[in-house]
């Protein structure tokens, strides 16, 4: 397959994990890949809000693509995360039943993991959950000791620059308004930006994959969000729990229900709810249901107070199943029976972070099929990532401070965060640098203070560093400008004078 002037060999329409991680896998041949994304980067939407857990399988029915490309994903998802540099780390689930009848959903849980090929599940008893958990209530427990944690939005933004590194273009900001059909052999796509043209199309769009697919004449799909909010506790409890603690799953809910995820970076995840909602874009938090996860995750964990959280915030699901449903389908994973070369991918909602690479493979399977892909002999698989100066010994931190002294000015003192890592951060490969874009890449603005101190001080190195006015710093791109500009130092002092003056009169205090 060869690109010819304007022409894509395929366009993957969304940036997020899954979208990212075909990116990836297409690189590994002779294609040329471009990958829209209507965000100011990868991975803002579905692929960033979540618990950032590689699930081991038990979870899902038998028989079914989600099934099969978990348990999957699980089994690969360390060596992905060592190619990439990305965090991964295996603590175990616990699924803990709080009266007997809840048990019989621990047997089922069980059986059905055993038949998806899920390794090492046993049912515990109340002395080892304790011996496991002390803080935990509970009679009984599955135990999973093949669950992982990872960083969702590290493992997406790591995808994206592997792909662009063997070749991918990625457009952001580039959001798609109509794809046509040209002479029943190449797709137009116009976007908010310009039109691409290409042989491929593949819909990962995520909650507006729907949408996208009506654009060229599929209506058969519908997809409802569904939310899920959360709280974030302090990393000075993550004493709390060691392991992922999870509820028996009620029968017809949207969820796994409300747990208690220890994240790859030290703090502990409460949530999520699970809530049907209208619009695709509302990521609100409500005050009833942040107190309703602070009431349901002390009947396991008592020793929570509200005063461990440090922020709450919301994520959205793709549901196939409707409310009145509720539950999870299969996910879709097919090439169109009616447009040729126009892959779906409909209704990747959890596990779709811990299937992401299977799912990647069985789309360019697809591909692979009618073209005969031929291999890329110079692909990489390995990125480097930002290097955490925190996380380094004495000596190593001494020794980079002497090669560049940026690595002794720490900018964020929540997250012990240097001004040579926002540094490469605003410099990343894929040109994005709001302050989100910032913080997913460094965590700079997520410790306790939320950004109270370091925000005005990375805003002061993006204008510094990158000669960028005021006017040009955004939160997540799009218009979310922060500043409409700096006081000059003239300016500042007759500020100063008048309040002297406000002072000495006694109208200010």
């Amino acid at each position: 397959m060869k690109k010819k002037n304007n022409y894509f060999d395929v366009v993957i329409i969304g940036g997020g994990v899954v979208g990212c991680a075909i990116a990836r896998e297409l690189s590994k041949y002779k294609v040329n890949v471009a990958v829209l994304e209507k965000e100011d980067d990868v991975g803002w939407g579905i692929s960033c809000r979540n618990s950032g857990v590689v699930h081991a399988g038990f979870n899902n029915k038998p028989g079914t693509l989600m099934a099969q490309f978990c348990v999957e994903g699980n089994k690969s998802f360390a060596e992905l995360c060592r190619q990439l540099d990305v965090p991964c780390k295996k603590i175990g689930k616990l699924v803990v039943a709080k009266k007997k009848e809840e048990i019989k959903g621990l047997q089922k849980l069980k059986q059905q993991g055993d038949t998806n090929g899920v390794d090492d599940l046993q049912i515990i008893d109340l002395n080892e959950v304790k011996r496991l958990e002390p803080n935990v209530s509970g009679i009984a427990a599955l135990y999973s000791p093949k669950t992982a944690i990872t960083s969702p939005y590290l493992l997406t933004i790591a995808l994206a620059e592997n792909a662009l590194n063997n070749g991918v273009f990625f457009f952001l900001n580039t959001q798609v308004k109509n794809i046509a059909r040209l002479n029943n052999s190449h797709f137009r796509i116009k976007t908010n930006k310009r039109e691409f043209t290409s042989s491929y199309v593949i819909n990962s769009a995520g909650l507006y994959a729907d949408k996208i697919a009506r654009m060229v004449g599929i209506k058969k799909y519908h997809l409802y969000p569904c939310r899920g909010e959360y709280h974030i506790l302090d990393k000075n409890v993550s004493w709390l729990i060691s392991h992922l603690v999870y509820p028996v799953p009620q029968a017809g809910s949207g969820g796994l229900g409300i747990h208690i995820t220890p994240t790859i970076d030290g703090n502990i995840l409460v949530g999520p709810s699970n809530e049907y909602i209208r619009k695709k874009n509302d990521l609100s938090t409500t005050s009833q249901i942040m107190k309703m996860l602070s009431a349901e995750v002390r009947e396991f964990l008592p020793l929570i107070s509200p005063g461990y959280i440090i922020r709450s915030y919301s994520g959205l699901r793709a549901k196939q199943a409707p409310s009145s449903e509720g539950g999870f389908w299969d996910f879709v994973i097919e090439e169109s029976d009616t447009v040729d070369n126009f892959i779906n991918l409909i209704g990747i909602e959890s596990p779709g972070l811990t299937a992401a690479q299977p799912i990647a493979q069985r789309v360019v399977e697809i591909i692979n099929k009618k073209e005969r892909l031929n291999l890329n002999s110079s692909f990489n698989p390995f990125r480097k990532g930002i290097l955490r100066f925190e996380e380094q010994d004495e000596e190593t931190k001494k020794t980079l401070i002497k090669q560049d002294p940026d690595y002794g000015e720490i900018v964020c003192r929540c997250e012990k965060v240097t001004k040579k890592e926002i540094l490469e951060a605003a410099n990343n490969p894929l040109g994005a640098r709001s302050l989100i874009s910032i913080k997913y890449r460094t965590r700079a603005m997520m410790g306790r203070c939320q950004g109270g101190y370091c925000q005005t001080r990375i805003i002061e190195i993006l204008r510094e560093s990158f000669k960028l006015s005021p006017q040009e710093i955004t939160l997540k791109g799009n218009n979310s400008y922060l500043l409409t500009g700096y006081r000059s130092n003239k300016e500042n002092e007759s500020c100063k004078k008048e309040k002297l003056s406000l002072l000495e009169e006694g109208l200010l205090v």
